[in-house]
């Protein structure tokens, strides 16, 4: 196949992965690097992520036809390397992340501005090595505008609690002509916090990227670490985790719904999907020890079991969830939501494949990805259908995510009954490696990329789904009307946390 990697696949020293470890990362040079990228353009490969260190840039693809993922990198050469974008749409926004956190330039970039870096920051490219005092503050974000253009600047701070992100608008009319975003208003350092630390203390840095995906986070970054150490969670604890999870996306789809139910004028069906998600974080407080179940999951198996009738106040929850869930649906069916919801912030599978989006967005679409298959180890032995839609709009993204509570629903029920006895945790050893992991969150697939040296973190990277999500609402609001403007936002429960890193 034109431009597969020509390297072999190699671990932290260079040397052969050892025996029933897959291959960790293609080392490629300039002309593969490319290759590859154009081998991803044409055979529909999917970016998925795409980091740095401070010598090195790496990419991780997925192949639809394996399925598997491609990890690969490229050694940074007078402190440059060739450009993704150019083929790549997708990978704009990490070249842009990349610049300002390391300095690498990415050669042939389609946009060079800056993207976390407002200015503030005491030096430039902090992630460098050895990082350089500033000298000069980053030039604006947006484009060049003709001088009647009209702009509608909304953010970053908007609604009283909402995530922190600028969106600029070009208008003509209430016509939308083009869309530009930025982010980095709630960067936390998170990539150098976790540097130096064990897998089980850097923990609580991913748990806290999002808060409405905290186990998703967590859960991709024990993956990672029990990948990089070769170790896997307890039975019982692997069981906990799909619960959790699962209760964390139904509640998330719940305020979703709720959330564009009250911009679409549903006021009853967003009354009724406040009350379910209060009713069920209730009873994660009271099964677990907190409403979100932050730091819940940890490298090794999970930190808390199930109170003594924790199982029974969770079973009760979902049942008051599973009784409401047909009135939803006939609800979302009404006169008054479906006029407002269909054909708005239509994508088509081509847009979310070439942008690599993912969860609802990406399933109402018709790509139908789900990380849960194949790629988690907790699910597989458990039949996940993901529910997909052909649409691409609003309404669809609306009737993915009630279809998902209801299999969400029907996985907590069958995993909850029996769970298997046994440990919660298993020691890490204090070995080098290095490791992916995946979950399933609320909006989409969430990576973890870590690299660990005898029991410390030396280098990670975690992907939000919101990577993908951004580059998609900017392409949906052009052409559409101002009037949409955050029923497409809350469709696409757009984060921003999750990227500020």
């Amino acid at each position: 196949m034109t431009g597969e990697p020509a390297a072999r696949a190699t671990d932290v020293e260079g040397e052969a992965p050892p025996p029933g470890r897959p291959p960790l990362r293609h080392m490629l040079s300039p002309q593969d690097w490319i290759a590859t990228a154009q081998t991803a353009a044409e055979d529909s490969w999917v970016l998925l992520a795409h980091w740095a260190e401070p010598a090195a840039v790496h990419a991780l693809y997925l192949d639809p036809a394996t399925p598997g993922v491609v990890p690969v990198s490229i050694a940074i050469e007078a402190g440059a390397y060739p450009a993704l974008s150019p083929l790549l749409p997708a990978a704009a926004l990490y070249e842009r992340m990349i610049l300002d956190l390391f300095g690498h330039v990415p050669g042939g970039a389609v946009d060079p501005r800056p993207w976390l870096d407002h200015g503030a920051w005491p030096s430039e490219h902090p992630m460098a090595a050895p990082s350089a005092p500033r000298t000069d503050r980053p030039a604006p974000a947006a484009r060049a505008e003709q001088p009647d253009a009209m702009i509608l600047p909304l953010g970053p701070i908007g609604r009283p609690i909402g995530e922190a992100a600028l969106l600029r608008l070009t208008l003509d009319g209430p016509v939308i002509r083009r869309a530009d975003s930025r982010l980095g208003f709630t960067h936390k350092g998170t990539l150098a916090l976790m540097r130096n630390k064990s897998p089980r203390t850097a923990a609580r840095f991913a748990a806290r990227l999002s808060g409405d995906a905290t186990v998703a986070h967590g859960l991709a970054f024990a993956e990672a670490a029990e990948t990089a150490v070769g170790t896997a969670a307890p039975p019982r604890a692997a069981r906990l985790r799909v619960v959790m999870l699962e209760l964390e996306r139904i509640a998330g789809h719940l305020d979703t719904i709720a959330e564009v139910s009250r911009l679409a004028g549903a006021a009853s069906m967003r009354a009724a999907c406040q009350l379910l998600r209060e009713i069920l974080l209730r009873a994660c407080h009271f099964a677990f020890g907190h409403r979100l179940m932050m730091d819940c999951v940890v490298p090794g198996g999970v930190a808390v079991d199930l109170t003594p009738d924790g199982a029974s106040a969770l079973l009760q929850a979902l049942g008051a969830v599973a009784a409401r869930l047909p009135a939803l649906r006939r609800d979302h069916e009404g006169v008054v939501p479906g006029a407002r919801l269909s054909g708005t912030g239509r994508a088509g599978r081509a847009l979310a494949e070439s942008l690599g989006v993912g969860g609802v967005a990406g399933r109402a679409a018709g790509r139908a990805f789900d990380a849960r298959v194949g790629f988690m180890p907790g699910y597989r032995t458990l039949a996940v259908t993901p529910a997909v839609r052909p649409a691409g709009d609003a309404a669809a993204r609306q009737a993915v995510r009630i279809a998902e509570i209801g299999a969400s629903l029907r996985l907590v029920s069958s995993v909850l009954e029996p769970l298997p006895p046994g440990p919660l945790t298993v020691a890490l050893p204090q070995v080098c490696g290095e490791g992916i992991g995946c979950a399933e969150s609320i909006r989409g697939d969430v990576w973890h990329w870590l690299r660990i040296d005898h029991g410390q973190i030396t280098a990670a990277f975690p992907r939000d789904p919101g990577w993908a999500l951004w580059p998609l609402a900017t392409a949906l609001l052009q052409d559409s009307v101002t009037d949409d403007v955050e029923l497409i936002r809350a469709s696409l429960a757009l984060p921003a946390s999750g990227m500020d890193l």
